[in-house]
């Protein structure tokens, strides 16, 4: 009977020892997805926000290039002997943003004013970004696109936003040929870049932005925390299995022990102020 009573004992701890893995268990797959699911939403913000911010420095170059640089040089395209590219925004900001390249740490960002018909065919939009010229297009509405392309063979967040004709004197370079500046019918001939139309999108302006890295730095993040957090789970669990059975399974056994001596009529006064004792702690 002593062999059973222990027996049962053992398949309480045994119980109670699957119970804590469970719980360990549950806990450390909810808190990875939990801490997965931050941790990608922090690394998506950090490609967004980088993106955001060189577009945004992107366009204050277009504006500066547009509103200062412009007015001073467009007099002079008619004398000049050369065409002068300055005069045009998408120019400055292309020039600009591959300065910003030249460091080695930012060599794996992309600027392009990727354009369905333009001047210079170096701008001219590939297959993915003539569907975002396209769908800019239908969706007059929708004012930027954000995603992952492959890229340079790695993998980078894009953000693109439609450029629209909004001023009439642009249209002197791009409408017919027979308006432009002769010296752009010399450098960059009769038969790109014309056509364009006011309020017409003609380009998408797309920075692209290295995400490889940041993503493998939250995974990293990701390991080390859960690793942190299995250790600890670990050492509560063992800690609580080991207070449970010094405090309560081997008292349970003792008053086993007791009760057993009394169903077989032992009710001595030492064994009945044993089995008080014991239920009263």
């Amino acid at each position: 009977m002593l062999n059973n009573i222990t027996l049962k004992n053992l398949k309480i701890g045994a119980k109670f020892n699957l119970l804590l893995i469970l719980v360990f268990i549950v806990s450390i797959l909810g808190s990875g997805v939990a801490l997965s699911s931050v941790l990608q939403g922090r690394a998506q913000n950090e490609v967004t926000s980088q993106a955001q911010i060189l577009i945004q420095m992107v366009n204050a170059v277009r504006d500066y290039t547009q509103n200062r640089i412009n007015p001073l040089l467009e007099p002079r395209l008619e004398t000049n002997p050369t065409f002068m590219p300055e005069v045009v925004p998408t120019f400055s900001s292309k020039e600009v943003f591959e300065n910003f390249r030249k460091k080695s740490e930012y060599k794996n960002f992309f600027h392009k004013d990727a354009t369905l018909n333009p001047t210079n065919l170096a701008d001219k939009a590939d297959k993915f970004e003539t569907q975002l010229v396209e769908r800019f297009r239908s969706e007059p509405n929708t004012l930027e696109i954000t995603g992952f392309r492959n890229l340079s063979e790695q993998e980078v967040f894009y953000i693109a936003r439609p450029l629209k004709i909004t001023q009439a004197k642009c249209l002197r370079c791009h409408s017919t040929p027979d308006q432009a500046p002769k010296t752009q019918l010399a450098t960059y001939g009769s038969e790109n870049g014309f056509g364009w139309q006011l309020n017409q999108i003609v380009s998408a302006q797309i920075i692209s932005v290295p995400s490889q890295e940041i993503f493998a730095n939250a995974k990293r993040t990701w390991v080390l925390i859960m690793g942190l957090l299995i250790a600890i789970f670990a050492i509560v669990v063992f800690l609580i299995n080991f207070l449970i059975k010094k405090y309560v399974i081997l008292r349970i056994r003792k008053i086993e022990k007791i009760a057993q001596k009394v169903s077989v009529g032992d009710m001595s006064a030492d064994l009945k102020k044993a089995l008080m004792m014991k239920l009263a702690d």
